[in-house]
């Protein structure tokens, strides 16, 4: 499992000219899955992007998590986060997880993650999104379940 994470003042997605996920101050988490991701990924991941502390305290220190700032969550799906670009001009995505499989693991990690007592907003798995967002920093950080 890969997520790649950044900070954010807003995001929102659109899914056909309308807004299904919108969120304020956060993180916008874009997750990829491959094969043998299992919950124990799920787990480790969640606990990563809660517990990460790269929020500014009063000294302007990356120090807080999404949970001291109250912040939001802004959680959608990306296949291309597997991208093989090793040969070719063309990227093969053979590592991403097919995509029966990839939504359930997808909606399992929405679901532990609301359980953190934190806003998530979701895009719509599978669809065409168009993705808005005002970086803020910009702070970004891809964390792989496997490294």
């Amino acid at each position: 499992m890969k997520v790649l994470i950044q900070r954010v003042k807003q995001a929102n997605v659109k899914v056909n000219e309308s807004i299904v996920g919108s969120i304020n101050y956060g993180l916008l988490v874009f997750v990829g899955f491959t094969t043998y991701d299992t919950e124990k990924d799920i787990d480790y991941i969640v606990k990563k992007i809660i517990n990460l502390r790269i929020f500014d305290d009063k000294n302007g220190i990356m120090n807080l998590s999404i949970i001291d700032i109250g912040g939001s969550i802004l959680s959608i799906s990306q296949f291309t986060l597997y991208a093989d670009t090793s040969k070719g001009h063309r990227p093969s995505y053979i590592n991403s997880l097919n995509s029966n499989e990839a939504k359930k693991l997808y909606d399992l990690f929405n679901i532990k993650l609301k359980a953190t007592n934190i806003n998530i907003e979701t895009g719509i798995f599978g669809s065409e999104m168009e993705v808005s967002l005002v970086n803020d920093g910009p702070v970004t950080i891809i964390i792989d379940s496997k490294k």
